[in-house]
């Protein structure tokens, strides 16, 4: 028999996860690039990557503090932007798009290879950088390291309850930031871009420099997502594939592109349904309720079965959870 309870719980857990912080965090800096001025950013996995690594490498090859090697992750998302940026934000959107899928591509290469196999790790990635984070857990100051905390299916020793609070501390950070950017003269300016790039231009602003800006705020986002999403887990390249980009996508499409709660929303939605599907196709298999499927083919149904849902809302409601139908009429 399948456990639903234990389903349940499992996919409940996902709600406050890290995983989903992160992606919540980088779907926001998409939706700053994307949502709100039309940018169509490919490569934020390479964004997020550079914020991993960074940290990571920071901390493990210079010994510098947490925040010293936040800064150098933040620091490296900028200097992409400003690569990606200078080329190609003075040219149509798809030489964006273009550019910022293969520049996200040739990073991850570049930390897979052997040459720099010392500072990267290489295929296997790094791990033993969470020291000092670690250090800084506040929780510790009022229990064990080995205590488990909370109730419900949301029961987690100190370490990981900080990385959830570090993780989502961040995400409302970025959601106040995002929310006061664009109730601000600038981000109106930024809409007006997405709307009609000439006639912002003949009003006398600088669109190229708007533009830099906006792929810079929501790099940074995607570096930050990046560091969150490393803390309960090793830097390893093969997690920032392409796809992961493309997921990042459909959480702001399910969530709404021009909004400020959606990524976070999707987010949260996606991993759910993502988790429950997982850990239902995994059971029925083994109770034999899909005799047809092997366990390799039952781990490969449950993105199926989250595309399709997502296909619904698209088709139902394709402005997502928050958006607005008039926020769509620039992608005709």
């Amino acid at each position: 028999m399948i456990d639903w309870i234990l389903l349940f719980s499992n996919a409940a857990q996902e709600i406050i996860s890290p995983t989903t912080a992160a992606y919540a965090l980088a779907a926001l800096g998409l939706a700053i690039h994307f949502g709100f001025t039309g940018l169509l950013n490919f490569g934020q996995a390479g964004f997020m990557m550079l914020g991993a690594y960074g940290f990571a490498i920071a901390t493990l090859t210079f010994g510098w503090p947490v925040w010293a090697a936040i800064l150098m992750g933040v620091g490296a998302a900028i200097v992409f932007a400003l690569i990606l940026g200078i080329p190609t934000l003075r040219l149509r959107a798809d030489y964006l798009a273009i550019v910022t899928i293969a520049a996200a591509e040739i990073i991850r290469l570049l930390f897979t290879t052997n040459t720099f196999e010392s500072v990267t790790g290489s295929a296997d990635g790094l791990q033993g950088y969470k020291g000092g984070f670690e250090a800084l857990n506040p929780l510790l100051l009022f229990f064990d390291e080995k205590d488990l905390l909370g109730f419900g299916p949301w029961v987690y020793n100190p370490y990981d309850w900080w990385v959830r609070i570090f993780g989502w501390g961040l995400v409302a950070i970025a959601a106040f930031i995002t929310w006061r950017l664009f109730k601000s003269p600038w981000g109106r300016v930024i809409k007006g871009i997405r709307e009609d790039e000439d006639a912002v231009r003949a009003l006398g602003k600088n669109v190229y420099f708007y533009k830099m800006q906006s792929l810079v705020i929501g790099g940074v986002f995607g570096a930050l997502a990046g560091m969150v999403f490393i803390l309960p887990r090793a830097v390893v390249p093969s997690n920032y594939q392409t796809s992961l980009t493309f997921f990042i996508y459909a959480i702001l499409l399910l969530g709404g592109a021009a909004t400020v709660f959606g990524p976070i929303i999707g987010s949260v939605i996606f991993w759910v349904l993502l988790s429950f599907f997982s850990g239902f196709i995994a059971r029925a298999v083994e109770v034999g309720w899909l005799p047809f499927l092997t366990n390799v083919q039952a781990g490969q149904l449950r993105f199926i079965l989250v595309g399709v849902a997502i296909m619904l809302i698209v088709i139902y409601r394709p402005q997502g959870i928050f958006g607005n139908k008039k926020e769509l009429a620039f992608v005709k």
